[in-house]
């Protein structure tokens, strides 16, 4: 994917649908371009066609994910590798973000990880600094977490210092939020759990509802986020107590 269709993307995770003209006007060069990033994006499976345009595909893929605003969540990934000490025992949580977290870890230090997520754990594989600890659980196909009775109760048997956890929208009246209720649980659980809780996400989820309450900003330590947070978010933010870094 080049740096064009990696912005396209964007576009799209910023507004539900936009069209042909708009993107090459936006980018500088011809429809037939943008028509052939918008078939080879929809060839991935990144996006779908409609009438003079596209819009992205309603997926919790976490390898299709990724790329959306990728430089920004690299940015926050860094970060929060350097939050992580030597020999410290961390849980990750599922999210596109909190993947690549794990491959930044790769080369800053020796940690004992728990996580919730298949795709995680397999990003995983080659690591030979980290100890790996996959919770059971029920296996969601799409986004490769592990939800349900069995996921509680490991996550009421295992102790960590830290928590890396993802969201999916935030406003000052519901708190985090999610698309899955499941994976909502289990997040909540994990915050009771936790004496240190960072959310990682990029500034795109502010201002947007999702279907599950997560928690509340005074549930957790710290946000890491990118420079595109709104100002009355992160003014709410630091007076309910929540430390914010800025990538």
């Amino acid at each position: 994917m080049n740096k064009r269709q990696r912005k396209i993307i964007d576009t799209l995770s910023s507004n539900e649908k936009t069209n042909v003209k708009d993107l090459a006007d936006r980018f500088a060069v011809s429809a037939v371009t943008i028509r052939q990033d918008l078939n080879y994006l929809e060839e991935e499976g990144f996006l779908k066609r409609v009438h003079g345009g596209a819009i992205l595909q309603n997926a919790d893929d976490i390898s299709k994910r990724l790329v959306m605003n990728y430089e920004k969540k690299l940015a926050i990934a860094r970060k929060a590798a350097t939050l992580v000490r030597e020999e410290e025992t961390i849980l990750i949580e599922s999210g596109s973000t909190n993947a690549i977290l794990v491959k930044e870890l790769e080369t800053r230090a020796r940690v004992n990880i728990v996580t919730t997520n298949v795709f995680i754990a397999r990003e995983l594989k080659k690591n030979d600094h980290a100890n790996i600890i996959l919770l059971g659980g029920s296996y969601q196909h799409e986004s490769e977490s592990l939800v349900g009775r069995l996921t509680r109760l490991c996550l009421e048997n295992v102790n960590f210092s830290k928590a890396f956890i993802g969201v999916d929208g935030y406003t000052s009246d519901t708190g985090f939020t999610s698309t899955d209720m499941m994976r909502a649980e289990i997040s909540s659980l994990i915050v009771k759990r936790s004496p240190e809780v960072f959310v990682l996400t990029d500034s795109s989820k502010f201002g947007r509802v999702q279907l599950a309450r997560l928690f509340y900003p005074e549930e957790i330590t710290c946000l890491i986020t990118d420079s595109g947070i709104p100002d009355r978010d992160k003014a709410d933010l630091e007076q309910r107590g929540v430390h914010i870094y800025i990538v």
